[in-house]
């Protein structure tokens, strides 16, 4: 349930309405917008009466969301959320440009380490180095990136890289799509307090990756960023496009900001600065890629 509160609400009011939640059985959320707070009831909310609710002192309004996130919902906020990371604001308007590979870092704005990869032909020994080898490696770039006064984002694996990205000095951890069903890493993100990239899986729906947010949120982690890395595009020699249609579906539907992961992909033989502009237009507010312009979003 999302409940409004009017524009003369005190903390006092704010807080009975608090208490009359937890009363219940359920936990809040709150939202402090320009003009009104807004309150989250989280749990289920059918223990909590809307005509009852609406007696409460300045309630203005509570309304039952059908949908299964809600705390993500624009019912809840209607204004975009923003996550900085070392003064790099996403969601606030302008387009965060993340360096896939050290030749462009100086053109963007974020870095994106991907330490833990592991190829799957047997026959690459490229990343065969595992253990202190990788974060050794992983403290210098992320120092070097600091040193350039960029913030860096860490692509975790498994549930085992989370203490070692934090330790290597990760302002923002990546959770790629495959992790998106994965309880054990949702958990350990969601219990911290430092920004996360949760990245929609190549065969989930929207739906499916705003219910995904909604359980890291509700883990207490409010520092939370969609990603957008691929759908498949059931072509064989190009296995996955950008997702432009997931971008539009959630920016209309959450508040949450929303980055796109163009390295990789494939729309119909576009160049990477085509996809750039398209993960834009669609409503990306960071992309990370290899590609970009000297200045400008």
């Amino acid at each position: 349930m999302i409940i409004v509160m009017s524009r003369r609400a005190a903390e006092a009011d704010i807080a009975g309405v608090v208490a009359f939640i937890r009363s219940r059985g359920l936990r809040e959320h709150i939202s402090h917008g320009d003009e009104r707070t807004v309150i989250g009831a989280i749990g289920d909310d059918r223990v909590l009466s809307v005509r009852e609710v609406q007696t409460l002192p300045e309630v203005e309004k509570a309304v039952r969301i059908l949908d299964t996130w809600k705390t993500v919902s624009r019912e809840n906020r209607a204004e975009d959320s923003r996550v900085a990371a070392k003064g790099v604001a996403f969601g606030g308007g302008e387009t965060v440009r993340i360096a896939a590979e050290p030749s462009v870092w100086r053109n963007a704005d974020a870095v994106f380490l991907d330490p833990f990869f592991t190829s799957a032909n047997l026959y690459d020994t490229s990343s065969a180095d595992e253990g202190r080898g990788r974060c050794r490696r992983l403290v210098e770039q992320t120092a070097s990136a600091h040193g350039a006064g960029k913030p860096v984002l860490v692509r975790v694996r498994n549930v085992r890289h989370v203490e070692a990205a934090l330790n290597a000095g990760a302002d923002i951890l990546y959770l790629g799509g495959g992790l998106m069903s994965d309880l054990a890493v949702l958990n350990e993100a969601g219990s911290l307090n430092i920004p996360l990239v949760l990245c929609k899986d190549k065969h989930h729906s929207a739906e499916d990756w705003l219910n995904a947010a909604e359980y890291v949120v509700s883990r207490g982690n409010r520092h939370l960023i969609l990603g957008e890395s691929g759908v498949l595009s059931h072509t064989k020699d190009h296995p996955y496009r950008l997702d432009v249609e997931s971008i539009v579906k959630v920016r209309q539907i959450s508040h949450l900001p929303v980055i796109a992961n163009i390295t990789g992909l494939w729309n119909r033989d576009m160049p990477q600065e085509i996809l750039y502009g398209l993960a834009k237009a669609a409503g990306a507010c960071g992309i990370v890629g290899t590609c970009f312009e000297k200045s400008g979003g």
